[in-house]
């Protein structure tokens, strides 16, 4: 099956500029080299710290920035390589939704107009079409009709949020970014986004790249996960196996910290001792070397590539370079 989505060799690297005329004196890698598949219907979870990288994966995806390396093939199309009319076209098969829906809509817009608004740009049916399909939307977003003149800060976080989910369908989009969609939600609200969420990608057949910090969503919503660290990958499986048997000592630690309460059992918490590196002067070698408990000689030498380390199952870690996977 082709992938969905295809990133090969991306990297996103921003200039450091100081002094009066702010010329570049270094760059800031928050993505250094880095490759994914997302397969088409399915929920894909790239979840990190803060500063991994996550975020500006998926705005590269979008062309929301202009990566410095790399290609992103959708559908087997390069879309770096698109011109304007025809990345304008991809909008309407490519969407985001946003993680602060209270920063991401236009306040001086009513809602029905933000939904709308979509439909206007892509030209896609008549004006009494637009409407019934915004009122048809707002509906599947559990939004009651007399939301549609009301302001964006007359509504809850949680309705703005559904506000933001139907503006990025509207179009029917084969491809949604989710970044981070109920981190500034109340925790009360965060379980009903998600449910939503997981049902139009059902029911829509959508690709999705979730983005995500916490491993309790990613478990919940996702079907295969990348781990990312430092603009690095470091580990890709499905979700059953990650979570499972996960292989690099940074997934393992992100798994130990999640909360067991209820379950009955105690699980053995890893606490890692440093801080994590600056993306604008990562160490040499393997990225997490400095804090692993697992680290080797030659793990502060060479950076280690991410190679299969059982089916499906990929790993960025020296430890595991005798894997029968690994040699085959």
């Amino acid at each position: 099956m082709q992938p969905l989505i295809q990133v090969l060799g991306l990297a996103q690297h921003f200039p450091i500029k100081t002094g009066l005329f702010q010329r570049p004196s270094g760059w800031i890698r928050a993505v250094d080299g880095i490759d994914l598949e997302i397969p088409p219907n399915q929920m894909f979870g790239l979840v990190g710290e803060s500063g991994s990288g996550k975020t500006t994966v998926g705005r590269a995806i979008l062309r929301l920035y202009q990566p410095t390396a790399g290609k992103i093939m959708f559908k087997g199309q390069d879309i770096l390589k698109t011109g304007p009319s025809e990345i304008k076209q991809l909008r309407s098969k490519i969407q985001i939704i946003f993680q602060d829906p209270h920063a991401s809509l236009n306040p001086r817009m009513r809602i029905g107009t933000i939904i709308k608004r979509t439909l206007d740009i892509h030209g896609l049916g008549t004006r009494k079409e637009k409407q019934a399909r915004t009122l048809e939307l707002m509906q599947l977003m559990g939004l009651l009709p007399e939301h549609y003149n009301r302001f964006p800060h007359e509504l809850s976080g949680g309705q703005q949020q559904r506000v933001g989910i139907a503006r990025a369908i509207a179009a029917d989009p084969e491809f949604v970014v989710m970044d981070e969609p109920t981190s500034s939600l109340d925790v009360s609200v965060q379980a009903q986004i998600l449910n939503l969420l997981k049902t139009l990608q059902q029911d829509f057949q959508l690709g999705c790249l979730f983005i995500s910090h916490d491993m309790r969503v990613i478990h919940h919503i996702c079907n295969r996960v990348a781990v990312m660290y430092v603009g690095k990958i470091v580990e890709v499986a499905d979700r059953d196996s990650l979570f499972r048997s996960p292989k690099h000592p940074y997934t393992q630690v992100l798994i130990s910290s999640i909360p067991d309460i209820g379950t009955g059992r105690r699980r053995v918490r890893t606490v890692l001792k440093g801080d994590v590196p600056s993306p604008a002067a990562p160490p040499p070698g393997c990225r997490f070397h400095p804090r692993c408990p697992q680290r080797l000689e030659k793990c502060h030498r060479i950076e280690p590539k991410l190679t299969a380390v059982a089916d499906g199952h990929l790993c960025a870690c020296w430890v595991h370079e005798d894997s029968p996977f690994a040699r085959s």
